[in-house]
């Protein structure tokens, strides 16, 4: 199939510049995977929405402020995006500068700490610290905001762009499914006999990254780290036992615990995960989907897809454009639920509506 069949035209106006006041007051397009309705709710309504016995599981990561600012020891500005931490004292990292440093060379940053580059590895640098890197980041670190907001940090993004029930320093962008919820909103969920498990998927920058293969089957996915405890496994599987729902609270909980099943059954994992869901993917652990709307032309609009059906999605995302709903990290949600049929797109095999493929106007990151 066809990277070009995920695309959309989105009105730039369309994309939320900022949280809204109050978490749990954006709103809620419900999907239904088996016959495409949609039904336009409040996120506040969601204990209404599911089900006693149901599962939410969560993705408790937390957002390092993982963008630095300094400059090369021979001159010259520099801008370093930590992909990931790997110790006390090393990280991998994005360089943004004029010229590529070389192994050796320092990188000067705030409050006198400084950077060593060890190495490449492939699209990332091998960073050493003369300080505690996290620490390192909580100091001067900004928040690394999608590059689509056009913006720099401001001082409500540390709070806001973080959920409340992230424990686990390690990510570079938020799971913006869980933005939406507040303690308010778990306390009646709660009281509603839904309950809550959570993995942890430290999201990456790569996240931002269009499919850039013309043939989605040829894109490779970037690497994050992912666990799956489990206290998680016997709850799902007692839900499961239940009759209740595993609903993922966002796409980075799909890959979660889609990975720890690839076996055939849902089993503790710890690890790494290159797993690239698209139309087609059978899937094995997640009955119900609370997501964002994500960019066109990216693995995220891919993998819901894949869970509601091509056409259902797509047309959601027609139904959200017309009434103005808000896009991407801060924007409003969906409640998605699963088709069992599959659906591609024209290129996969899909005979329907689907839309006029023209470029955007948008820098998808």
């Amino acid at each position: 199939m066809l990277t070009k069949d995920f695309f959309y035209d989105l009105p730039p106006g369309l994309i939320a510049q900022r949280p809204a006041e109050a978490r749990s007051a954006s709103r809620l397009l419900c999907v239904d995977g088996g016959t495409a309705a949609l039904d336009d709710r409040q996120f506040s309504e969601l204990p209404g929405l599911l089900r006693a016995n149901d599962l939410l599981v969560m993705n408790n990561t937390r957002v390092i402020p993982a963008r630095l600012h300094g400059r090369k020891d021979s001159g010259g500005r520099v801008e370093l995006l930590i992909e990931r931490v790997l110790d006390e004292r090393h990280a991998l990292a994005q360089i943004r500068a004029s010229k590529r440093p070389r192994p050796g060379r320092q990188l000067l940053l705030d409050r006198d700490i400084a950077a060593s580059v060890v190495e490449r590895q492939g699209e990332f640098w091998l960073l050493c610290f003369t300080a505690p890197v996290l620490e390192t980041l909580d100091r001067i670190g900004h928040v690394p905001l999608p590059p689509y907001l056009g913006r720099g940090d401001e001082a409500q993004d540390r709070e806001r762009y973080q959920t409340i029930y992230g424990t686990r320093p390690g990510a570079v962008a938020a799971p913006t499914a869980g933005l939406h919820f507040d303690a308010e909103l778990l306390e009646r969920l709660a009281d509603a006999g839904i309950g809550r498990a959570y993995v942890t998927l430290h999201v990456g920058a790569g996240t931002f990254q269009p499919v850039r293969t013309r043939r989605v089957e040829e894109h490779r996915m970037h690497a994050e780290t992912v666990s799956v405890p489990k206290a998680t496994v016997e709850l799902v599987r007692r839900t499961r036992a239940n009759g209740g729902r595993v609903v993922a609270v966002g796409t980075t909980v799909v890959r979660s615990l889609e990975t720890a099943s690839r076996s055939g059954e849902l089993q503790p994992f710890e690890g790494e995960s290159r797993l690239f869901i698209y139309p087609g993917f059978r899937f094995r652990s997640v009955d119900a989907l609370i997501t964002n709307f994500h960019l066109p032309e990216s693995s995220l609009l891919m993998m819901v897809s894949a869970f509601a059906g091509y056409g259902a999605v797509m047309e959601a995302y027609r139904h959200a454009i017309a009434l103005e709903y808000r896009f991407y990290s801060f924007g409003d949600a969906m409640l998605v639920s699963r088709n069992t049929t599959p659906d591609f797109p024209p290129s996969g095999g899909h005979k329907g509506p689907f839309p006029v493929h023209r470029r955007s106007s948008i820098d998808p990151g």
